[in-house]
């Protein structure tokens, strides 16, 4: 079926209050469509209908079938009532692209989740060349707005208490059909101009997840911290870290990125909430702890994060205990853990140095060169069988030991959330103790004074390596407790 036609939709509503006369200068494109799946990126599209509005009536109607080029899930079917059978010899979507962009492009986009709609026709007209470029108003999040208290805002709940019939629900004709008669109620209840504000150039309807007021992104500061993004019930399904809270949470909502993944995420996004902290550090700390603590469906980064590689002791078999920097593998623990390969050279350079130790038993030399350690007399021999294994191993020990437990103590001093007070990170012996804020009027001078500010965290290895390399490039703004 293709059809084409200049008739209005039946019964679409006559009305009765002026609307803002600057929205009657608007054409709109309201579409629906129907698909062999949920995102745009691995489904295809098995029927179009679009109804062009010129803000008082339907002035164009266009619908068909499309050949998907695929089988249509039985679920789908049954959903739709579209079979394959029925889209045998309907046109595939190259066929009618050409038309279909004529009628979209240059109008305002219209439809119930109008992210949806959009993101399957824009990533099937690109795929036949053309770029589709349309602003866009949805009618599930204008709905919510014009029409405050309803339980439900899904076309056939909201169709429903405002008494507009959907024939053939699930149907792309039926169900755009009554997204105009929705439409048009809207537009006709709008005395607060919603529509308006929606259309302009700084709005976030366009691009928000159909889910999520406005005015919980519009409040967000724009310092650093952590967000949650919420689900339906309230459950934490997204953890993230910012410099800049506003800034990040809005970079993930642009974009027509067609992925599964993706349009699942934005589907599921119900609510904001955030937690400012006073430094991008502090931020990255605190996204740690959180996924780990709330274990978010799409949070997969530092889930099982673990650091990349280690220091691993053993003996050899003259009895020399010797350390080696190995990459990290399931089923083994190193004595001391790090990400970068460079961080492990320097930190076994400062304890070869420090307890006189071997280069080449710890294989920071190799080949048949004299010892450098000897020639610099931080070596002692063992590596030419002059110094017996139990008096070297002693010292490999120590250095050990050094590692796991005498690590100096100190706090990372920085910018707090507001001008009265200062952020604390407090390492104590290596490990992280906790962080929060210090009033600016308080000197720091030991760490079981500054623990009474602050909130005591768990550590991972991810938080540790981050506040080692931070230390080794920050010198200046720690304090040696």
């Amino acid at each position: 079926m293709d059809r084409a036609r200049n008739s209005p939709v039946p019964d679409s509503s006559i009305f009765s209050v002026i609307a803002d006369p600057r929205i009657f200068a608007n054409m709109y494109a309201i579409v629906d469509i129907e698909t062999t799946g949920g995102y745009a990126g691995a489904g295809s599209i098995t029927e179009i209908a679009i109804f062009i509005h010129d803000g008082m009536q339907v002035v164009d109607q266009y619908e068909t079938l499309v050949n998907p080029g695929v089988p249509i899930p039985r679920y789908i079917q049954a959903l739709t009532g579209i079979t394959d059978e029925m889209v045998a010899d309907a046109p595939y979507f190259e066929d009618v692209s050409a038309k279909v962009f004529e009628l979209l492009q240059g109008q305002i986009f219209v439809a119930h989740n109008v992210n949806f709609d959009y993101s399957f026709l824009r990533h099937q007209l690109e795929s036949c060349g053309y770029r589709l470029q349309s602003k866009k108003l949805c009618t599930v999040r204008l709905s919510r707005k014009i029409f405050p208290g309803y339980p439900s805002y899904s076309l056939g709940n909201i169709c429903r208490s405002l008494n507009i019939h959907i024939q053939q629900r699930h149907r792309a004709s039926g169900d755009a059909a009554a997204t105009v008669l929705l439409f048009e109620r809207l537009l006709n209840a709008d005395k607060d101009k919603a529509i308006a504000a929606a259309l302009h150039a700084r709005s976030g309807e366009k691009w928000l997840p159909m889910h999520l007021p406005e005015d919980q992104v519009s409040v967000l500061p724009a310092s650093p911290g952590v967000y949650y993004f919420h689900n339906e019930k309230g459950k934490v399904v997204y953890v993230g870290k910012a410099r800049n809270i506003r800034k990040r949470v809005t970079s993930h909502f642009t974009g027509n990125n067609p992925g599964r993944q993706r349009q699942e995420f934005l589907r599921n996004i119900h609510s904001i909430t955030f937690e400012r902290t006073g430094t991008e550090l502090m931020a990255f700390i605190l996204e740690s702890i959180e996924i780990r603590r709330l274990w978010p469906r799409y949070n997969n980064a530092q889930k099982r994060i673990e650091s990349k590689f280690g220091f691993y002791a053993f003996e050899d078999q003259q009895g020399y205990l010797r350390l080696a920097i190995e990459k990290r593998r399931k089923y083994t623990t190193p004595v001391f853990a790090f990400n970068l390969l460079v961080e492990g050279h320097q930190r076994l350079r400062a304890l070869v140095k420090e307890f006189k130790l071997c280069p080449k038993l710890c294989f920071l030399q190799t080949g048949n060169d004299v010892c450098i350690g000897i020639e610099e007399k931080t070596c002692k021999g063992a590596c030419e069988k002059k110094e017996k294994p139990k008096k070297y191993n002693q010292r490999v020990q120590k250095a050990i030991e050094h590692l796991q437990t005498e690590q100096p103590s100190f706090a990372i001093m920085d910018a707090g959330r507001i001008a009265t007070e200062q952020s604390c990170i407090l390492m104590e012996k290596g490990k992280f103790y906790g962080m929060g804020y210090v009033p600016r009027d308080v000197a720091v001078s030991d760490g079981e004074m500054l623990k009474n500010w602050l909130t005591q965290y768990p550590e991972n290895e991810f938080i540790l390596n981050l506040l080692r390399q931070y230390a080794n490039n920050n010198t200046a703004r720690l304090i040696s407790l």
